[in-house]
């Protein structure tokens, strides 16, 4: 539920997503695929049921052990002032190794060295010395410092140019090798392809959900049918 809001953003929803498996969520603007992603990892306060992890609800976890096992890379990207390390370190005790680690994880660790000041680089005020796209590739690295077990990545690739897309999927399969299970929401069809499931939102509700390959055949089949004669086929997500 949202403050003022009589319906619910998100209505019975069950998915079970086992550890080391990554799921593309899809669907229309408006349809709550960033309010899910949200309940996921806890930080969307107005729930009615249950999120659980190995089998706890978040509730029964202490956040400040909970927080390290779960990334998170928000649709509007917000960094914070100080610098490059302290970013990627979540603002916590800076562990050098595992901020370098996280950078080499998502292709940035030499973009940051071409900084003058390397990971000591100040960013500004909400990162305002950096581009869109360094801020979101710095971003990514810091949702996956100390190699989360839980991973929700929300629209990850909206300001990737094609090395900093290639830097993402790398991550992704990355994260799945090491058994993180990662939550992906997109657009864009970029990430989709390694995806393992796919889950489809609209109207707040499961539409589809499934293995990848038999998704998107059920999307192809459905666009097929919805399109009329000679017109384009919309877009699957």
């Amino acid at each position: 539920y949202a403050p003022g809001r009589q319906a619910p953003i998100l209505n019975e929803l069950s998915i079970d997503l086992p550890a080391g498996h990554t799921i593309g969520i899809v669907g229309p603007s408006g349809s709550g695929k960033s309010t899910l992603g949200r309940a996921i990892i806890g930080i969307w306060p107005n729930i009615q049921g249950e999120i659980l992890l190995d089998g706890n609800t978040l509730d029964s976890w202490q956040r400040d052990a909970l927080g390290p096992h779960i990334g998170f890379l928000p649709q509007d990207v917000e960094l914070f002032e100080g610098s490059i390390a302290e970013n990627i370190a979540r603002f916590g005790e800076v562990d050098a190794e595992k901020v370098i680690a996280a950078a080499k994880r998502t292709g940035v660790h030499d973009m940051i060295l071409r900084f003058a000041n390397g990971y000591d680089t100040p960013i500004g005020d909400s990162g305002n010395q950096l581009s869109g796209g360094q801020r979101q590739r710095i971003a990514l690295a810091r949702a996956l410092y100390g190699s989360p077990r839980l991973v929700v990545l929300d629209e990850p690739n909206s300001n990737l140019d094609d090395a900093g897309e290639a830097a993402l999927l790398a991550a992704i399969s990355d994260l799945k090798a090491n058994g993180s299970t990662v939550f992906i929401i997109t657009h864009r069809p970029g990430p989709l392809g390694i995806v393992d499931q796919l889950l489809v939102i609209e109207n707040g509700r499961i539409a589809q959900h499934g293995p990848r390959a038999e998704v998107t055949a059920a999307l192809k089949a459905r666009s097929s049918v919805a399109t009329p004669s000679g017109g384009t086929q919309p877009q699957t997500a």
